[in-house]
Formats: structure tokens, C-alpha cells, sequence
């Protein structure tokens, strides 16, 4: 089926659930009926993000709180100090029940689901009720019948092979480029610099380099050199490489182990019997964790908003042969400790990657780190998905908020790169950091001549769905006499640009 959405326009002037502004946030959005996983690869790639069915782009210079679309370039990951700590924290509990006495801080991947859409919930609620999926299915069967194409064709041509490991930018319809920015006194480290040394190890290679200098064999007076050459008195280049992440996390236990920890991958879909069957435990779970985390009210996280935000998705699931096995679509990630379910993250499996949407966990286990961990699963997940689909290899982590400090840590995760929200192409993230330093909004393509090359240059060639017919907007707007119709479709045009715009079906009563 092809993809279906109705725009809804602009919205400005309401609350922001990053920095508390009563009237600051400013985002355009439209309600998806359906969507191939295709298309929204294509969307997310020029800044758009779904919470359920709504996928909305902020006005990045315009909204209180620019977010940046950011990916983490999963084959090239190497987990920090910090995040193996994490993992051995995850394995020692475990082998052996242990509990961590530390920092028991958290990074969910996104702050609060009603961060994403605040302002909109009344709009999305009403939405849900006036838009019928089963009409619109019926009137696209009828076209397609009097032989009408719905570009449906698309659909097939997801993947293509392409070298990913290579080339940075391959895997999607933006590319990568490098901004040389030098970072200013006191803004960060000078990447063209050697890293700093302890005074401690500068101290020991020191000494090693005196007693290897006493005498002409690199020995001391009055006793006779060893054989061994100089090199042993120097420091040893490690033997061999350092552990990879699935080295980290899928260490050995012992038999007699404390705990069980299983991941299943469960397919969001009502007629899943996996999935069905463990609605209740993991919606209780999501209201224990709003209600924890986020300290909501009883009845605003109830089976409706869980329903609606977590378990409803536009994106239509398929199984190319050259596809993942799981195949392509909307997934929850289940963590079952002993048999209980303690964690859940909501993600897309899209063509060129996996694309996190959301985690809730038991707070009882926060001592876990659950939203590192589970971070740290996908990109693994994702690295093992490549393995059989070899264009698949980005892991999306939603927006990074430079202004705000508890969204600032999914640059940690490296190395990743921001989309630049003027001509849509990726630039590595420690490029980016000094200009967020001095300006929330930023143009990361420093070269003043480059434009979005997938802006929408033919706006007629747009596909509108309207009265049960499909027709190109150059046939739709002969018919409409309302210039405010015009100015709604060109926004809507110039948001999704002109590839998407030919593919998706504008639906306009």
C-alpha cells in the first residue's frame, strides 16, 4: 500500500517539554494513515520523527529548542570508559547478583514521550477519531483497479546495495560532508593535536628511557646487559586489539548464574500472538515507569495513550528477500529478566537503519542503567542486522538538543553525525559542537553555495489523494479557488521535498 498522510500545517506558540517554555515551541506536522518504510527513511533523513501516528518536523529556526536529527555510525562504534562500565555492571549482576553501589543515573533515549508532541495530544486525540484508515484502503483498492497508479512501485525498490563501511554518506538519500572548524580557546579539544598524557605515565617512560641510556647495552654499570633488545624497557604496544562491543556484552556466564537476561524482538502488531500475549505485562510496566520516572498522573498514562504513542504505527511492515529476517517495520525490544519483562524499547527497522523511538523500564532495576544498555543493544542489534543487510548500518537516536543539558548525552555515542537543517547533509558531530557553543541554531554546511538538492523543484508533479482519485497537484489545484490551499500544499512540499512528494498521497477532503 502506498503511503497516505493528511498535513496539518504549522503549529507555534505552545508549551516545550525541554525547556518549560509556555509558548515556544514551533513544529509542522501531518498524521500518517500509512507510510512505507522507505518513505519515512526518506523523511527522517530531512528531520521529520513520528510519535505514533503524527510525524512532525520542528522549525528548527524558529522553535525554542532546535533538535537536530542525529545518527551514530554503528560499524565504526567503539563504547567509552562510561559505557563499559555499564556493561560489566550488567554482567556481574548477572553472574553473581551484584549490585552496583555507584552512580545509578539514566539516559532514556527520549526525556518524556509528551515531550515530542506537547501542545498537540487535543490535535492527535481528534485525529484519531475523525481519520478512518479502512476508507481510505478502499477508496486506493478502487484506483488501483481502473488501473490508476498509486506508485505502490516504490515499495519494491527499497534496497540497494551499496558500500557503507567506505563511504559515510552512502545509506540514504543525504550525504556526509566535513566542516573543518577549528574550536575556539576553552570550546573543546583541538582535534589536530595529540591527546593529553597523565603526568604520571609522561614520568614513568622517563624513567624507563634513563636506565635503558646508563650504558652503551642499555644496561646498568657493573652488571651485564641483557640480551633482551631495548624494547622491553619501553612501554608494550598491546598484543592485541581491544574488545569489541558484542565482546563486552555477550561475555560468558557461569552455569549456576544469578539472573537470565533475554532479549526478544517482538513485531508491534495486535495480531502477533508474542505480542499479544505480553500487552498487559508491558503496559503495566510503562505506567509504572511514567508514573516513576516522569511523575504522571494516573490518567494521563493510561491504555489509550499507551495504545496510541507506543503500540500504533504508521509504517507498514515488509519482508524483501534482501531484507533483514525480522524484516522491515515497528518493533518493541523486550528485556525479560527471569521471565518478567523489566525494559522495553519501541524502534523502526528502516532500510538504512534501526531508528529508536522511545524506552520504558522498571525503576526497581535503575541501578542497571537500563537506557545505556539498551542503547548499547541496539547498536549491536544494528551491526548484527548488517551483517545480512549491508546498506542497514546507521543507528538513529531521535534529536540531539544542544540546549538542553539531559539530551546532550547521546553525543556520546561515537561516532555520529547531525543533519544539517538547511541542505539536509550529515556533518560529524564534533564539527558541529563549536557553533552550538555560541548559537542554538546552527547551518552545518559551511559552504555557502550548497542548497538542498532534494528540494522540491516541481511542485505539480505532487500526488494528492482527494475524492477517491489520485491526481498530480498540477490537476488538483485547477479545481480549488481557496489560496490559503495553495500555500498549505507548497509548505507541505517544500517540508517532504520532491522525491517524497511524488511518492507519498496527499490527502485533501
Amino acid at each position: 500500500m502506498a503511503s497516505v498522510v493528511e498535513y496539518k500545517g504549522r503549529k507555534a506558540g505552545y508549551r516545550c517539554g525541554y525547556c518549560d517554555s509556555a509558548e515556544g515551541k514551533v513544529s509542522c506536522g501531518m498524521w500518517a494513515h500509512s507510510m512505507t518504510v522507505q518513505d519515512y527513511q526518506d523523511l527522517i533523513d530531512r528531520g521529520w520523527r513520528r510519535s505514533g501516528k503524527y510525524v512532525y518536523k520542528p522549525v528548527m529556526n524558529q522553535t525554542c529548542c532546535p533538535q537536530y536529527t542525529i545518527r551514530c555510525r554503528s560499524l565504526q562504534f567503539q563504547p567509552s570508559k562510561s559505557h563499559k562500565k555499564v556493561l560489566k555492571k550488567m554482567l556481574k549482576f548477572l553472574a553473581k547478583g551484584e549490585i552496583s553501589k555507584g552512580n545509578c543515573e539514566d539516559e532514556p533515549m527520549e526525556p518524556t514521550m509528551e515531550d515530542a508532541v506537547a501542545g498537540d495530544v487535543a490535535l492527535i486525540n481528534k485525529l484519531d477519531i475523525q481519520c478512518d484508515l479502512q476508507k481510505l484502503k478502499e477508496s486506493l483498492e478502487c484506483e488501483e483497479k481502473k488501473g490508476r497508479s498509486s506508485k505502490k512501485a516504490e515499495s519494491h525498490e527499497l534496497i540497494q546495495s551499496q558500500d557503507t563501511e567506505e563511504k559515510l554518506g552512502s545509506g540514504g538519500p543525504s550525504h556526509s560532508i566535513e566542516v573543518h572548524a577549528v574550536p575556539k580557546p576553552g570550546k573543546g579539544a583541538d582535534l589536530s593535536k595529540p591527546p593529553c598524557r597523565k603526568a604520571k605515565e609522561i614520568r614513568k617512560e622517563r624513567k624507563r628511557l634513563k636506565l635503558a641510556q646508563q650504558s652503551p647495552a642499555g644496561g646498568f654499570e657493573g652488571v651485564q646487559a641483557p640480551r633482551e633488545p631495548l624494547s622491553l624497557f619501553l612501554p608494550k604496544a598491546k598484543s592485541s586489539q581491544p574488545k569489541s562491543l558484542e565482546d563486552l556484552m555477550f561475555e560468558s556466564l557461569p552455569e549456576n548464574a544469578s539472573h537470565k537476561l533475554e532479549v526478544r524482538l517482538v513485531p508491534v502488531s495486535f495480531e502477533d500472538p508474542e505480542f499479544k500475549s505480553s500487552f498487559s505485562q508491558s503496559f503495566s510496566l510503562y505506567v509504572k515507569y511514567q508514573m516513576a520516572i516522569h511523575l504522571d498522573p494516573p490518567d494521563e498514562c493510561g491504555k489509550t495513550e499507551f495504545t496510541r504513542f507506543l503500540c500504533s504505527s504508521p509504517l507498514e511492515a515488509e519482508n524483501p528477500p534482501n531484507g533483514p529476517d525480522c524484516g522491515y517495520g515497528s518493533f518493541h525490544q523486550q528485556y525479560w529478566l527471569d521471565g518478567k519483562i523489566i525494559a522495553v524499547g519501541v524502534i523502526d527497522i528502516l532500510p538504512y537503519c534501526v531508528s529508536s523511538v522511545y524506552l520504558y523500564y522498571d525503576p526497581d532495576y535503575s541501578f542497571l542503567s537500563l537506557g545505556v544498555y539498551s542503547a548499547l543493544r541496539e547498536i549491536a542489534f544494528t551491526r548484527q542486522l548488517h551483517e545480512k543487510t549491508p546498506q542497514l548500518s546507521y543507528y538513529y537516536m531521535g534529536f540531539y538538543i544542544h540546549s538542553c543539558p539531559k539530551m546532550k548525552y547521546k553525543g556520546h555515542y561515537r561516532p555520529s553525525d547531525l543533519l544539517c537543517p538547511e541542505t539536509y547533509v550529515w556533518v560529524p558531530i564534533e564539527q558541529c559542537l563549536p557553533s552550538l557553543e555560541n548559537s542554538k541554531y546552527c547551518r552545518f554546511n559551511q559552504d555557502p553555495e550548497a542548497v538542498d538538492e532534494g528540494r522540491s523543484k516541481e511542485p505539480d508533479r505532487l500526488q494528492v489523494f482527494h475524492k477517491k482519485a489520485i491526481m498530480p497537484y498540477g490537476v488538483y489545484k485547477k479545481q480549488q479557488k481557496d489560496p490559503s490551499e495553495e500555500a498549505a500544499v507548497l509548505q507541505y512540499a517544500r517540508l517532504v521535498g520532491q522525491a517524497c512528494s511524488e511518492r507519498l498521497l496527499l490527502f485533501r477532503s
